[in-house]
């Protein structure tokens, strides 16, 4: 097939149901970074490129960006390498982590995804410092046995399949540093750095021998991808035909004359200088996270601790850690994480927008345990979602997705046949509240305790009248059926 009529028979395709039907998935961030479990303490990633531009890649909270920060010299990762492991290269914690693996339960692990309401699992199979958590059979060129012995790939998808799950892998694409060595300090750095030579051939071998080998039901590319347009489509056509109800996201920008250029010294300088004046701009500024631009041909688009805040066409899944990191951060507490209930508030607000939430934990390296604190939020979601799992999966969006009570209170709409659901969000205590703007009619019931709720029009408003308060201080929903469409 050529390229452009590849192209127009990707975008033909129907997203997967099972997709826009399972709303919650799992991510993993979990590696060799693991072991060192360390980055700065500037808050969120913008935050970062908003305070100290100059040297934000090395100043990320995301711990799975520690190789390449220890290579900027007076970053606190590489002050933190000297202190702890003198002039040990990163790739000593190889070795280290895969001692830690025979404390690892990948069943356990599947069973609380599985308790947590999760539908699908996707695992970061190789993250930006190249290690592949596989034996694979595609020999690193730069960085001999790169790769784990034991298959934690096949392990862990064979756990999850079994506790009833989809399981999908994430593929750092754009971004090795077995290939490219140079330290990354400025945003125009990172968006340069995209090996070349024999990177590209590297790239597509292992992508396809994860998906000859596994088969996963998300193929979930970072960054960017190393190869020109056409090739990639033909990867895209081969994963269909090899996995019919996949789905690809949208980090696939395809190597292009563009995205060269910048490799010329003079126009990343002028790229940081524009980029270094608008985000310096924003400090101070509640952090908006990333959301990738649109590519021809991708499944979902991928917001990063972000979100969109009106309905969209076109699916999307929101991605975030628990806390300000995706790997396992030693300095993390309680404190540092986002409360089960703005977790969830954002995974409702998500749902009645047509997104999903793929909400990541990141395990340790010593020992493959799972954070108290994420294991919390996770049965948190777990015991929301038994009771109101109906208000959100298989749904799809209303004709709004946003409404209020009188008194102010959010509430967010989702819609599955003959049903019109009102979650809202935060406590009930009262038994009567009064929706502002909203006319259904119709047999009303609570989920949590399938106990009635009265409609009442009130003008253009519509009152709700329960049998007791609904003291949930996360959300309650209301199921109204509806007659028509």
């Amino acid at each position: 097939m050529s390229s452009s009529s590849s192209l127009a028979e990707l975008s033909a395709r129907n997203l997967p149901e099972w997709y826009d039907d399972a709303k919650f998935g799992i991510f993993i961030h979990w590696g060799a970074f693991a072991i060192p479990g360390f980055a700065p303490r500037l808050g969120s990633i913008g935050e970062a490129f908003a305070k100290d531009y100059d040297r934000a890649v090395a100043m990320v909270p995301y711990t799975e960006w520690y190789w390449n920060a220890t290579k900027v010299e007076g970053s606190p990762s590489a002050e933190f390498h000297k202190a702890n492991y003198g002039d040990a290269p990163y790739t000593d914690f190889k070795q280290q982590f895969e001692d830690g693996l025979k404390d690892w339960d990948p069943a356990a692990w599947a069973e609380a995804f599985r308790d947590s309401g999760a539908r699908y699992v996707v695992l970061v199979t190789k993250h930006h410092d190249g290690l592949s958590l596989w034996p694979s059979d595609i020999e690193n060129p730069h960085e001999k046995n790169w790769h784990t012995s034991r298959d934690i790939v096949g392990e862990l998808a064979a756990a999850v399949r079994a506790a009833g799950m989809r399981f999908g892998v994430y593929y750092s694409g754009g971004i090795d540093w077995t290939f490219n060595r140079r330290p990354i300090r400025t945003l125009g750095d990172f968006l340069s750095s995209t090996p070349g030579g024999d990177y590209p051939a590297y790239a597509m071998a292992q992508v396809r021998e994860l998906i000859d080998k596994y088969e996963p039901s998300l193929l979930w590319n970072d960054i960017s991808w190393p190869t020109p347009s056409k090739s990639l489509y033909q990867l895209f056509a081969d994963y269909y035909s090899a996995v019919p109800d996949g789905v690809v996201n949208d980090r696939w920008v395809a190597a292009s004359l563009p995205r060269n250029l910048l490799k010329i010294p003079l126009v990343r300088k002028l790229i940081d200088w524009k980029l270094k004046s608008v985000l310096s701009k924003r400090s101070g500024e509640e952090s908006k996270g990333i959301i990738p631009p649109p590519v021809p041909h991708s499944d979902f688009r991928t917001p990063e601790y972000a979100a969109f805040a009106e309905i969209q066409v076109k699916k999307w899944e929101a991605t975030r850690g628990m806390s300000h990191s995706f790997g396992f951060n030693r300095n993390d507490t309680e404190a540092d994480y986002a409360s089960a209930e703005e977790l969830l508030h954002d995974f409702i607000d998500a749902v009645s927008r047509n997104g999903n939430l793929l909400l990541n934990v990141g395990p340790r390296g010593t020992d493959g345990g799972i954070p108290n604190e994420q294991l919390r939020r996770l049965k948190q979601f777990g015991k929301w979602l038994r009771a109101n799992g109906d208000a959100i999966y298989g749904t799809r969006p209303w004709t709004q997705s946003d409404g209020e009570t009188e008194a102010g209170q959010a509430v967010r709409f989702t819609t599955s046949p003959g049903r019109v659901n009102l979650i809202f969000k935060g406590p009930v205590w009262s038994t009567q509240l009064l929706v502002k703007d909203l006319k259904l009619a119709g047999e009303a019931l609570r989920l949590d305790d399938a106990s009635p709720v009265t409609l009442e029009q009130r003008g253009a408003d519509m009152l709700l009248t329960f049998n007791s308060a609904c003291s949930n201080k996360i959300a309650t929903a209301v199921s109204v059926a509806v007659s028509g469409s």
